[in-house]
């Protein structure tokens, strides 16, 4: 396993991030087990989760899955960065048990902390912007919680550049570390982010962590599950219509280099500087031994070239990608 420090942070974490959100959703606690017995075995150190985890088998269930493991395996807790999130409804339990009051936090990370069954979090995410919440309010309770030993770094998931600057910015007016990790939307079929948010996290030493690194499957070789007859789920079948010739191209590609796409497109966000770790978010043992394989392959000059002309960017970063 290849190793990246987490945005300034000295904290390094795995190339590849493990991502539970299937956990409880399409994949059995005892499966999610031995994903993550694999994940540690191959040097995985890095896993991600959230709060409102847990699909049918309703919202915590993917950090009680987590935390059950966890007391089965004490020792792999000191291996093991572990980040979650705060900012979804959790319950009918108050007005307040949602976004990133300092109320909230603080009762969402004592909920999060039970049912890990850890006595802290290393990564603590916010899960969405809070438009109604100062940054001055949000950074006096992660400033608590940190003070407590209850969390270490503090994270951020589906912000824009601008929320990132100005986050930062209050921290260090603060004289504090401010926020260290970004998870964004992120891959070949969508590259907003190249425009605003990934200069503004070089800018202040936030690391990317992209989620649904493989375009929520459109990017794993879709085009042959579909000669073979699988089954396409959401609105990946619409998807496919809209972007057939760009994927023809691209799995053709593939095929010349001998390369599973999904690993391509995997190589392809881990070659970005940016980037720290995509999240890959396997439902079975199988899918999660393919992607890991994606942290040794290193794509060719030719094959970057190749894939910008496939999956074109916005142009580079703002204002030149939309101004003269």
């Amino acid at each position: 396993m290849k190793y990246k420090y987490l945005g300034r942070s000295g904290l390094r974490v795995s190339r590849i991030c493990l991502g539970t959100m299937n956990f409880g959703h399409w994949t059995t606690e005892e499966d999610s087990h031995k994903i993550m017995d694999a994940a540690i075995d191959k040097g995985v150190n890095f896993f991600d989760t959230a709060n409102v985890y847990g699909g049918e088998k309703g919202r915590g269930t993917t950090e009680e899955y987590i935390g059950r493991w966890l007391k089965k395996n004490p020792r792999k807790r000191d291996e093991l960065v572990l980040a979650t999130k705060v900012y979804g409804p959790m319950g009918d339990s108050g007005i307040n048990n949602r976004h990133l009051s300092a109320f909230h936090i603080k009762q969402a990370c004592e909920e999060s902390l039970r049912r890990l069954q850890v006595d802290h979090i290393d990564l603590y995410q916010m899960h969405h912007v809070d438009r109604n919440t100062r940054w001055e309010e949000i950074w006096q309770a992660m400033d608590q919680l940190i003070s407590e030993g209850k969390i270490l770094y503090v994270g951020t998931s589906n912000f824009a550049g601008w929320h990132i600057v100005q986050g930062n910015q209050i921290a260090r007016n603060r004289n504090t570390f401010g926020t260290v990790s970004e998870q964004s939307l992120y891959h070949l079929e969508n590259r907003a982010i190249e425009a605003e948010m990934i200069p503004a996290c070089e800018e202040y030493g936030v690391g990317i962590i992209p989620w649904s690194p493989l375009g929520g499957g459109l990017l794993g070789g879709v085009l042959k599950k579909m000669d073979e007859g699988r089954r396409l789920k959401g609105d990946i079948p619409k998807r496919v219509e809209k972007n057939r010739t760009q994927l023809e191209q691209y799995e053709g590609h593939c095929d010349e280099i001998g390369e599973r796409p999904a690993n391509v497109a995997l190589a392809w966000l881990m070659a970005n500087p940016a980037v720290t770790a995509p999240i890959v978010g396997p439902r079975t043992l199988e899918q999660f031994e393919q992607n890991a394989e994606a942290v040794d392959l290193e794509l060719s000059e030719e094959t970057m070239k190749k894939l910008d002309e496939i999956w074109p960017g916005p142009g580079g970063p703002a204002p030149e990608c939309y101004a003269w």
